[in-house]
């Protein structure tokens, strides 16, 4: 897990009425803490898990029978409510970044070892299978119709929402709270936070800590967050890849949608904060394609966003990097 909820601020030093579930989903593990005000409806275990079984039934790529995973065969579907807000959020994050965040680059993530389909042997030798699958990754390969159909310009292309899905489900769960007449709650779902109101139980914000990359350090985490009506979420690259066997090389999850390759920076991760998690997810994945430098400039261009970023300097030591905004608590 990239970043972790630090569970120690849902402790109850003073007596206050609270919902808390945790579980699993998306792969990963959820966590959902809320406590309710005077006029408000009961959550059930089976209100979270319903919200995220119908985002998987959307979005994941990992489920055969998805909606997204019958259009990557070829289907031609109606898009549900959930694609389409995922479809218009990707395509504002991919205009931004120039293309960096694509994620059409589901058939090299898939070629390279790292999502749901078989890896393509040798593509780290031969640049040919990298060019032959990079003509079919771009964004605006995609439109969405006048009747709600998505079209795609080649039947090639490969959708893939895994960075973004996560945080656009922490969202929907976020809002099932709200609707209940809940106003202070966190949800995480695999590190990725949604944090609205304050803990009442602590009379404080949220507090969320980020993983340190370097475990050898014996310190778990690197830094503490105070979070308040604001998402974070954390894309890294130190713990999903490989080393081929007879070159030693490293190859991270990341790939950059401009080379066909996987991402190799400086950059260990980034933690982004902003308004919802869908944002946040997917521009943190959007970091990760930049690296350090081109994601400071990025983030100086666009303030409504901070950010927490983890990176090894020419020596190996490891540094970090916050925005203004970002509240350290220690």
């Amino acid at each position: 897990m990239l970043f972790f909820l630090f569970l120690a601020a849902c402790s109850h030093p003073k007596k206050a009425k609270s919902f808390y579930f945790e579980g699993n989903a998306l792969g990963t593990t959820y966590h959902v803490k809320a406590f309710p005000g005077e006029d408000f409806k009961t959550i059930q275990q089976k209100d979270i898990d319903s919200v995220i079984t119908a985002v998987n039934a959307s979005l994941s790529t990992y489920q055969p029978t998805s909606l997204i995973s019958r259009i990557n065969k070829g289907k031609a579907l109606l898009l549900d409510q959930q694609f389409k807000d995922v479809y218009q959020a990707a395509h504002k994050i991919y205009v931004e970044t120039g293309g960096l965040y694509d994620p059409t680059i589901g058939i090299l993530v898939n070629a390279w070892g790292f999502g749901p389909a078989k890896k393509i042997q040798g593509i780290e030798q031969d640049s040919t299978i990298v060019d032959s699958l990079k003509k079919f990754v771009g964004y605006d390969y995609l439109t969405i119709d006048e009747h709600g159909f998505l079209q795609k310009k080649y039947p090639q292309v490969y959708i893939d929402y895994n960075s973004i899905a996560k945080g656009y489900a922490i969202d929907r769960v976020g809002k099932m709270i709200e609707d209940k007449g809940i106003e202070n709650y966190l949800v995480e779902i695999g590190g990725e936070v949604l944090a609205k109101g304050k803990n009442i139980a602590k009379d404080k914000d949220w507090l969320v800590a980020i993983d340190n990359p370097n475990r050898k350090s014996g310190n778990k985490f690197i830094s503490k967050i105070a979070l308040s009506n604001k998402a974070m979420a954390t894309s890294g690259n130190y713990r999903k890849y490989y080393v081929d066997k007879e070159t030693g090389k490293k190859y991270v999850h990341t790939i950059d949608p401009k080379t066909g390759y996987p991402a190799i920076r400086h950059l260990l991760s980034a933690s982004i904060i902003a308004d919802n998690c869908t944002m946040a997810d997917g521009y943190a994945t959007a970091c990760m394609v930049m690296g350090l430098k081109a994601s400071q400039k990025f983030l100086e261009k666009h303030p409504e966003l901070q950010a927490f970023l983890v990176y090894s300097d020419d020596q190996g030591n490891i540094k970090t990097y916050k925005t203004s905004g970002v509240q350290i608590i220690e």
